[in-house]
């Protein structure tokens, strides 16, 4: 049975904040059934919402706190002001419309408390885990928005995370350094002699391109293995990983010959959209 309809103005706000915070995957919902994309929008606006968490506080605590409301109003802690929130609003009407499981959401905020402190990631290992927790999850979610679970989703979902992940630690390079945080692991960083100063000054040196070039091949890798996994999911529930061919188009502008690390170059949503309307029409994502 579904849910109540919710005021068009949640609706609205987000999908107003996924296109201005996540365009991405904001053009792939286009390519979503019409309930399901009101259901994939909840998703990603919460997801917007405890990423920009970091960007909106100025110490750790209030952070803390903001990502706890989340965690709280999941496991139904939060009430009355949990359906004056419209993200809140709608992400709750998702869970019931859709029967999404709770904890993958919990974590995925938990998880994010990481990104209120400068601690350097440790090792590759510590970011997958982070990824894993967070990228991979979204997409599960989103996956099972548009079809029933299966080993083959989760499998899919984790390898995309991955990819989209660690190609986004690339990008933003530059605005984690200005903010002295490093998402590069610093185990990386120790094998190719890469002076984390260096990065939190804007240096670019030999060293910390080679750290970037072991990134960019491990995020191919697992761009790759998750390319090859879509033909094991269903063509409906293939709208959920079209984040991916964004990712490879990014993957490739960042590792052009001569690129300055430091500078940051996001793709126009026009050529956003041109990218998923390819992908979309695609032999992965449509045989």
């Amino acid at each position: 049975m579904s849910s109540p309809a919710a005021p068009p103005d949640s609706v609205a706000f987000c999908a107003d904040l996924v296109r201005s915070h996540d365009f991405p995957r904001y053009a792939a919902t286009l390519f979503a059934p019409t309930a399901e994309r009101r259901a994939l929008l909840a998703l990603y606006a919460f997801n917007v919402e405890i990423v920009r968490v970091r960007d909106q506080v100025s110490q750790p605590l209030p952070g803390e706190i903001r990502l706890q409301w989340w965690t709280d109003m999941l496991s139904g802690h939060v009430h009355g002001s949990a359906e004056g929130n419209p993200v809140a609003a709608e992400l709750l009407r998702a869970i019931r419309d859709f029967n999404l499981p709770v904890e993958p959401l919990s974590l995925l905020a938990d998880e994010h408390q990481f990104d209120l402190y400068n601690d350097p990631m440790p090792t590759m290992a510590a970011l997958e885990g982070y990824l894993a927790a967070t990228s991979s999850a979204l997409f599960g979610l989103a996956a099972q928005v548009l079809g029933p679970p299966s080993e083959a989703v989760d499998h899919l979902a984790r390898y995309a995370g991955l990819a989209q992940g660690i190609v986004q630690v690339i990008a933003n390079l530059p605005r984690d350094a200005a903010h002295r945080q490093l998402f590069l692991p610093q185990q990386l960083m120790e094998r190719h002699n890469c002076s984390i100063e260096d990065v939190f000054a804007g240096k670019e040196t030999p060293n910390l391109r080679a750290v970037l070039e072991q990134l960019a091949g491990e995020a191919r890798q697992h761009l790759t293995t998750a390319f090859s996994l879509l033909a094991q999911v269903a063509p409906p529930m293939r709208p959920a990983f079209l984040p991916l061919s964004q990712a490879q188009a990014d993957l490739e502008r960042l590792s052009r010959p001569g690129r300055n690390p430091f500078t940051l170059q996001p793709s126009s949503r026009l050529r956003t959209l041109w990218t998923l309307l390819r992908a979309s029409r695609s032999r992965e994502f449509t045989k």
